[in-house]
């Protein structure tokens, strides 16, 4: 009889610490499913901002640069196609955050002619606001940067908990997919080429 208690005995433990383990990679995949989540929002949150400049900076420019319009229909364009971008967080879609990856391309390209065209107008150059609009634009470029590399890093951490071996039955039970990463476009590694 003493055996079967022995039996009983190790077969509870066993049974305990395989649920404990589930317990515990469940909530391990769900915290890093959060923090993915939470980094994207931030991602969002700070191309909102450039978003919300972007209206400011191109009225200011107008007022100096009214023979420019094709720059700055470029700029509201590119701005339009970029809030047209909608990437759920619970399903982070490839062919969506590629097509993000490109609206961003396309915005940074605009912005980037639509400063080079500001520096040939002097008065324009030497403007209060417009001079601060281009101080935050800046700023807000840099969060941008740090947003999408914490962004990374997140999905990283996560991607690394979903494919953990025992990670992955559970994950394929719960619905938890991988993270797509935030990558820079093609065209972005070489610098963007400005003609007047």
């Amino acid at each position: 009889m003493k055996p079967m208690y022995v039996v009983l005995g190790i077969l509870a433990l066993v049974v305990v610490v395989g649920i404990g383990g589930w317990i515990s990679t469940y909530g391990a995949l769900n915290t890093g499913n959060q923090a993915v989540k939470e980094s994207w929002s931030n991602v969002q949150s700070t191309l909102q901002r450039r978003a919300d400049l972007i209206p400011n900076l191109v009225n200011t420019v107008k007022g100096y640069a009214t023979h420019e319009e094709k720059t700055l229909t470029e700029v509201t364009e590119a701005r339009a196609k970029l809030g047209s971008v909608i990437i759920n967080t619970d399903n982070t879609d490839p062919a969506a955050m590629k097509q993000l990856q490109e609206a961003q391309s396309q915005m940074a390209g605009a912005l980037s002619h639509l400063i080079a065209v500001a520096e040939q107008y002097p008065n324009l150059k030497a403007d209060q606001s417009f001079l601060d609009l281009q101080s935050q634009l800046e700023g807000t470029e840099n969060r941008i940067n740090v947003a999408r590399e914490r962004y990374n890093e997140d999905a990283r951490n996560y991607n690394v908990k979903v494919n953990g071996f025992f990670a992955r039955f559970i994950a394929n039970s719960y619905g938890f997919k991988p993270a797509e990463y935030f990558e820079a476009a093609p065209e972005a590694q070489k610098a963007p080429e400005v003609k007047f």
